[in-house]
């Protein structure tokens, strides 16, 4: 059952995700629409595994590597919902599906098993810190496709009128992201101390969530206090995105440290 609704997830993803990109090229709006709710059917798909994978594990489904990677994908489908239908903005629906898919893709590589918690992670708070970890990186990923949608558009018509709305997206995308992130070291300081007796040990993993940190709050500072946007900010969006994927991916690969517990990673603090 719950590999069912898993993979039916990542496969509606990729239809969805293709069915967006050829309506844009072709210009279909009723093939667009089509494709959407096929993003639909794979959020609540995916909404339905977490579920049930929480309620068969006895807690919230984050503690590893695997269960991270597919709450990460949730929050870019939980946000790029909300943008669609709160904010009434649909140009960047095909290249947040995009993120959506690649990062469920990602998780499908890795171990599913369900697994006990280690003693380290039975706190108060577990989901807390993992869960504004997860939208965090949703939001500085969406900012990224939101760049993306900008400097093509802005390549094809310098003077499009979607530009300016494009140029805000991204600034409040960035701003969420790193309130999010905020919340996610300052809890995890917390929850350091509680667990390892230190607010802060310079691990891998709180090494780079802080120089994420730095990336996007020197973007915000050049957006407020030099009026840096349009082009720079839609680029510094798109570069910033492989810095938030290696403290994700790459610290855990290459970097092992206190958030490591034997063959599984566990994402204790983002």
């Amino acid at each position: 059952m719950l590999d069912i609704l898993f993979f039916s997830g990542l496969v509606l993803y990729f239809i969805a995700m293709v069915g967006m990109f050829v309506a844009v090229v072709f210009k279909k709006d009723k093939l667009n629409q089509i494709a959407w709710y096929l993003f639909l059917a794979a959020a609540a798909a995916e909404t339905l595994y977490m579920i049930i994978r929480g309620v068969k594990a006895g807690r919230l489904p984050m503690s590893n590597q695997f269960e991270f990677a597919a709450s990460f994908s949730w929050g870019i489908a939980v946000i790029l919902i909300f943008i669609h239908y709160r904010l009434h903005i649909e140009w960047v629906d095909s290249f947040g599906t995009a993120m959506a898919f690649l990062i469920l893709s990602y998780a499908a590589l890795q171990p599913r098993e369900i697994t006990e918690l280690m003693p380290a992670l039975r706190s108060a708070w577990f989901g807390f810190h993992i869960g504004s970890a997860a939208f965090s990186y949703a939001s500085f990923l969406l900012a990224g496709a939101a760049g993306i949608r900008y400097i093509l558009t802005y390549r094809k018509n310098p003077q499009d009128v979607r530009l300016e709305k494009m140029d805000y997206m991204i600034y409040r995308l960035i701003a969420v992201g790193l309130l999010l992130l905020t919340i996610t070291i300052l809890s995890g300081a917390i929850w350091a101390e509680e667990a390892w007796s230190s607010f802060w040990t310079w691990d891998p993993k709180e090494v780079w969530a802080l120089i994420t940190w730095i990336l996007y709050a020197i973007f915000l500072h050049l957006r407020l206090g030099r009026k840096k946007s349009g082009v720079f900010s839609a680029w510094y969006a798109i570069i910033a995105v492989p810095v938030v994927l290696f403290t994700f991916i790459g610290v855990n690969t290459l970097l092992p440290g206190l958030h490591s517990y034997g063959t599984v990673i566990l994402n204790m603090m983002m």
